[in-house]
């Protein structure tokens, strides 16, 4: 290897935003990606592993990536207990400079070619105020398919419009969130 690829992202922190057709697997996958998680850091999670994001609304066009989210008191100190392990099964830690959301650890579940993203973990503190809003979004378009269909537009929207750019595609998304979580 050499010293430019050491300096080079991993294919999956750069690949482009794909956004797939519901796939009735998504379930399946998170319950095997959150029992990965479980194995991994253990006794530090203070609470069940959930499924958040896109993939967890029934027939709602998604990225193909599984979002979850857990709790842990000490979120550092349970990556640092955790981090060689989750490395050899392809969860990798985002360092913070580079996640820039300080409400969590980001952890992205790889692939076994390292190309493309399976699944993310966002591990929290418990009194995470984000932990709550990241449910009740997932709840509100779980409940309302006119919603649900709104975001999809946006989505299929912001992908076309940032397709190799996942940080300007995710912040187009944003007044959207907003928005849904003041309303209800």
């Amino acid at each position: 290897m050499s010293a430019d690829d050491a300096a080079r992202p991993p294919a999956w922190a750069v690949e482009d935003v794909h956004l797939a057709d519901p796939d009735p697997a998504w379930p399946g996958w998170a319950d095997a990606f959150a029992a990965e998680a479980r194995a991994l850091l253990g006794a530090s999670l203070t609470e069940p592993v959930l499924h958040i994001g896109s993939t967890a609304v029934p027939g709602l066009l998604a990225k193909p990536i599984v979002d979850l989210q857990a709790r842990a008191e000490d979120p550092d100190s349970a990556i640092a207990a955790a981090q060689a392990a989750m490395a050899a099964a392809s969860w990798f830690v985002v360092p913070r400079e580079l996640d820039l959301r300080a409400w969590r650890r980001f952890v992205v579940r790889a692939d076994p070619t390292g190309r493309h993203r399976l699944a993310h973990l966002h591990l929290m503190k418990p009194d995470e105020p984000r932990w709550d809003q990241q449910l009740a979004f997932r709840d509100r378009l779980r409940a309302s398919p006119a919603l649900a269909d709104e975001y999809a537009r946006l989505e299929v929207a912001a992908a076309a419009r940032h397709p190799h750019e996942r940080e300007a595609y995710t912040a187009e998304k944003s007044a959207f969130v907003r928005r849904v979580l003041t309303s209800g």
